[in-house]
Order: C-alpha cells, then structure tokens, then sequence
C-alpha cells in the first residue's frame, strides 16, 4: 500500500466522483482469491460467483465479460439469444422472471455458451419456486468473496478516503472504524458517506473525535 499519509491541513473541495467499476480498482487477498482466480479461469464456462453486497462482484462481471466477449442481461434477450453471445446476470435475487433465467441457462449449455451469474445469497436463500432452475444453478461452478478482512477493510477505505480527497493523519483512524463499527462493504461505503459530509459541513479535517460523531 502506497504512503499517503500527511501531516498538512486538508483542503476540502466537493467533487462528483464517477462510480464506474473499474478492474484495476479491484484488490485481490485472501478473501477474494479464489473467485477471482475462478473467474479469469476460461475453462469455468458456467460460474456462479456469490458475494457481500459492494464487496466487487460488478468489478469481477466486468472483467469476465471483457475476457468472454460477454453481455449484460437488460431488456436484450432477442439480442443475445440471436447472436449466440456469452451472458452475465448481475444479482439473480432481485426479481429476474425464473422462467426467462431458465431459458437462458439452457441456452448457454445447449450452444456451449459461458454464463456468469452473481448474487448476494447462497442459492438456498433464495426463494425460486422453479426447481429446476434451482438444480441448474447447482451444477455450476461457484465461487465466493468472503467478508472482508482487515487488509481488505483498510484498502476499501483507503480508496474511499481518496476518492473524496481526504488527507488522513493517522492510521489509527482506519483501526478506530474497523473496531468500532460493523465489519461490512456496505457499512464502510456509508460510513465514510457520512464523514464526507461532515467534514464539509464542519470544516474539519478526518479525525478520530470526527468520527465519534457518526458511529
């Protein structure tokens, strides 16, 4: 991890910072290394990757489809089943008709297709009412980020914190959030949301009585 750490006064400026997935934004350790090792593996043709909430399933998706000549799965199945492309499907749980991901599925196997699917809960936390598309999904390749670590909860705040320009004085800010707060993806995005606008508001620099203030 580079050194960023300064001792000077922060200057604060309010940006809008784009939320494209990038892949070389993705950070790989333990947590992670075997999904993305299984999703760069081309001979996984059908993976099943599950994962915490912002913990860069869509970062992975991005990369795969770069590697597969994949396609995101919208409003364009005609498209997709016409052209024979390979298919990602981002968050299964939220809502996909069973019968339209069923016939997908088969698709991609009769016509020797890749498919990567992603979601936040196992398969049996799902509540699918088609139980075939259940024993489809079983037969796939899966592949897990776990929670996050300590090494990966500092490096996701680290790029929070240069995403929104701040300048961080002590490292022992990043042990005060982690041990104080809930362990999550979700919960260092928003947390850090908060400091953004608090600092602004205040005009006070990242501090540890800062952030006593929001947790």
């Amino acid at each position: 991890m580079q050194n960023f750490f300064k001792m000077n006064k922060q200057k604060f400026f309010k940006f809008d910072f784009s939320n494209e997935n990038k892949v070389t934004n993705f950070y790989v350790n333990q947590t992670n290394i075997e999904a993305y090792n299984g999703v760069l593996n081309l001979n996984n043709k059908h993976i099943l990757l599950v994962g915490p909430k912002k913990s860069g399933k869509s970062h992975l998706a991005d990369l795969w489809c770069k590697k597969n000549n994949g396609i995101g799965l919208k409003s364009n199945l005609d498209h997709i089943i016409n052209n024979n492309l390979n298919v990602f499907i981002d968050n299964i749980h939220l809502g996909f008709e069973e019968e339209k991901l069923f016939f997908v599925i088969n698709h991609c196997i009769v016509n020797n297709l890749k498919i990567l699917i992603t979601t936040s809960f196992d398969i049996n936390e799902i509540n699918f009412l088609l139980k075939d598309l259940i024993s489809r999904l079983k037969t796939f390749s899966y592949l897990r980020i776990n929670q996050p670590d300590d090494d990966m909860l500092i490096n996701v705040l680290t790029k929070l914190f240069v995403d929104k320009q701040f300048i961080i004085n002590s490292k022992d800010i990043f042990q005060f959030i982690i041990k104080k707060t809930n362990r999550s993806y979700d919960n260092m995005i928003e947390i850090v949301k908060k400091l953004d606008t608090l600092s602004l508001e205040k005009k006070r620099q990242l501090t540890i009585p800062l952030i006593k203030e929001i947790l």
